[in-house]
């Protein structure tokens, strides 16, 4: 499992010029499921995610969670976070999860963090055009 986490002041996607996901202070997380990946690493990332201290407190330190500040979450699938590019030009993705059971992950992810904080989401397999302004730049990527 692979995901890239960038702190945001908002965050949007949109599908078919509509806007299908939007929050304000938070996170954009972009959610990659690989071949091997179980739901315990949906469990294991979810809780890392959660709990991770990434806003500033009141003296500056980055000290806060997503929970500490009331933060949402806009979680987006991207099969392309599995791209292997060592061979020539043009990536291939065998090691990303099938796309139904892909799919069935991405919804088991949304729906753990959504126990904890508000989630919204993309739509899986679509064409999607996400729209961020990154606050700080700060970005993580968990594996």
């Amino acid at each position: 499992m692979k995901t890239v986490i960038q702190r945001v002041e908002h965050a949007s996607v949109a599908v078919d010029g509509k806007t299908v996901g939007a929050i304000k202070n938070g996170f954009l997380v972009l959610f990659g499921v690989g071949a091997e990946d179980t739901d315990a690493d949906c469990e294991r990332i979810a809780k890392k995610l959660l709990g991770l201290r990434i806003f500033a407190d009141e003296n500056g330190k980055t000290n806060l969670s997503l929970k500490d500040v009331n933060g949402e979450l806009l979680i987006i699938s991207q099969f392309t976070l599995y791209a292997d590019c060592r061979k020539g030009n043009r990536p291939n993705f065998l090691q990303a999860k099938e796309p139904k059971e892909a799919e069935r992950m991405y919804d088991y992810f949304c729906e753990l963090c959504s126990r904890e904080v508000h989630v919204e989401k993309g739509i899986f397999g679509a064409d999607m055009k996400v729209e961020l302004l990154n606050d700080g730049p700060f970005t993580i990527i968990l594996e």
